[in-house]
């Protein structure tokens, strides 16, 4: 007989759902605010090395934002399967793939420590020819992939806690390891406390540092208040190819959506770098800039997955769509504050990172049209995650693909041709409005699916 879990209903099937999401999402909004403010810090400092250590650091996104794609699609696939084994009260099963996804956080590891030891300065080398940044950038990105085991650790705990409403305790070791960063920053960046000037080097291990820290504390935080799965060494490394079919079955699309981003910002490095290595940094700002818009929408959206994945598990539609309904506005809300900062402020935003003159002019154009598609991107995200968490990640893929290799980076290249820097970027709002599209034709699909469970 399959065993169950013996307890009172999970508060993902009982609390009020604007509580309810509040109470989930809360905890990771503000760890994602420290994240955020990590990455802008971070770039700041870089910055201060000169304009070649942080276009280097930019460049290196496509590569970080790889690792965190496969990391954080797995932890998705995770997160979902576990959640609705909680709603359907299959122990055995949430067990199974706790135990799994650590076992793939494992894997993943091995893979990119490969990476940072042979092809970082192969991956620099193809995207620019200068020998200063191609230098940089070997010294940060093999720092960064070698000691990335923190990264792993630390995602997939978090996503343990998340898929058990345990989300209090992800905003603490996030933030934890966030400050521990920001602290380390400087003192390693330019040698002080007696420390040796480590430069971007100095950068790279900061980051590290924060993230082992934090990837200590998830899987204690795990251990003594989790109670809802059980870990051991046994189950980590006792394979269940079922399960990990079934993580990735969600995984895998989420993680081909992320990892498209970071062949979108490869192939638009390439574009850029045509115009000015300026224009690299500039669109490598942009991104440090945005993540303090889009971090608290993604941390919503780690709430909303175990919400949804859970009452689906149950049959509960209507607490389904009430989510939904809710994490819309919230979205919403969070993008037309970025659209407002970015439209009214962007040399002020600009000036954060010691931006030369060059560096205001090109970027100041670029962040007022690129944020003119922000609230576009707030609805498309949330859709995309609805797809993810009720098992249709299917529509988030093909939305995702067509967002950011069929509309993106060929229109950007078209527009490069007129030789006019400032129409490249013109490129992300016209992706956006495909997006936003497709989403709102694949939701009503969705929730015709969902009366259909009433």
């Amino acid at each position: 007989m399959e065993e169950n879990i013996q307890s009172k209903e999970n508060k993902m099937g009982v609390m009020p759902v604007n509580r309810l999401l509040i109470t989930m999402s809360l905890p990771m909004v503000i760890s994602m605010l420290v994240q955020a403010l990590y990455n802008i810090v971070d770039s700041v400092f870089v910055a201060q090395i000169n304009e070649a250590a942080l276009t280097a650091v930019s460049m290196a996104f496509p590569i970080q934002n790889l690792m965190i794609a496969v990391a954080a699609g797995t932890g998705t696939g995770v997160n979902a399967l576990l959640s609705k084994s909680l709603g359907e009260k299959n122990k055995r099963m949430v067990d199974d793939t706790a135990n799994m996804g650590v076992f793939l956080a494992i894997c993943s590891y091995a893979v990119f420590a490969i990476i940072g030891i042979f092809l970082s300065r192969i991956y620099f080398a193809a995207q620019i020819s200068d020998a200063q940044i191609i230098e940089y950038g070997d010294e940060y990105m093999s720092v960064i992939c070698l000691f990335s085991f923190g990264l792993f650790g630390q995602i997939i705990t978090e996503r343990l806690l998340q898929a058990t409403g345990r989300t209090i305790f992800t905003m603490f070791t996030q933030g934890i390891g966030a400050i521990i960063n920001i602290i380390l920053d400087p003192i390693l960046i330019f040698g002080l406390l007696g420390l040796p000037a480590m430069g971007v080097t100095g950068a790279a291990a900061a980051t590290v540092i924060g993230q082992i820290i934090a990837a200590i504390l998830g899987f204690v935080c795990n251990a003594v208040y989790n109670h809802d799965i059980t870990l051991s060494i046994k189950g980590i490394f006792t394979i269940d190819t079922t399960v990990i079919s079934k993580v990735y079955r969600v995984g895998i699309p989420s993680i081909i959506m992320q990892s498209i981003t970071s062949v979108m910002t490869f192939s638009l490095n390439k574009i850029l770098a045509e115009f000015s290595s300026t224009a690299v940094a500039v669109f490598g700002v942009y991104y440090k800039l945005n993540s303090f818009i889009f971090m608290p929408v993604f941390g919503m959206n780690n709430g909303l997955v175990p919400i949804l994945s859970y009452n689906y598990g149950a049959r509960k539609p209507d607490r389904i769509k009430k989510t939904i309904k809710l994490g819309m506005k919230y979205a919403v809300a969070i993008m037309i504050f970025g659209l407002l900062l970015f439209e009214l402020f962007p040399s002020g935003l600009l000036g954060i990172f010691d931006a030369s003159q060059e560096m205001l002019s090109i970027g100041c154009v670029a962040l007022r049209i690129i944020a003119s598609s922000f609230v576009f991107a707030g609805v498309a995200i949330i859709c995309s995650t609805v797809f993810q968490a009720i098992g249709n990640p299917l529509h988030s893929l093909i939305m995702s693909v067509c967002r950011q290799l069929l509309v993106i980076v060929p229109v950007a290249w078209l527009l490069s041709l007129s030789g006019r820097l400032e129409l490249v970027w013109l490129a992300f709002p016209i992706a956006e409005f495909v997006s936003v599209a497709m989403s709102i034709f694949f939701m009503k699909k969705t929730i015709r699916h969902l009366d259909g469970m009433a």
